[in-house]
């Protein structure tokens, strides 16, 4: 079996932080050229409690720990992430 996915199949996915907290859902997967693979997740839907406004963010692919039904975060920054810093 490959562990190889499409970018296309983490569109829609819930994106959850290491402690199980819901942050939002994938709208897009940001392509490195060079590699052609994921650099970066565009999440969008994100919870109020976790980033002031409910703006839309851009998740680092280092940042993601798994990917299934779900994606799940080894790290985030501490929340919630202020609208204007």
């Amino acid at each position: 079996m490959t562990s190889e996915r499409r970018v296309s199949d983490l569109v829609g996915k819930e994106v959850f932080l290491p402690d199980g907290r819901l942050l939002g859902r994938v709208h897009e997967a940001v392509i490195e050229p060079t590699h052609l693979r994921a650099s970066h997740l565009f999440v969008t839907n994100t919870t109020p409690s976790l980033v002031e406004g409910s703006v839309n963010l851009t998740v680092p692919w280092r940042w993601v720990r798994a990917v299934g039904d779900v994606v799940i975060l080894r790290w985030f920054p501490n929340t919630p992430i202020p609208l204007n810093n």
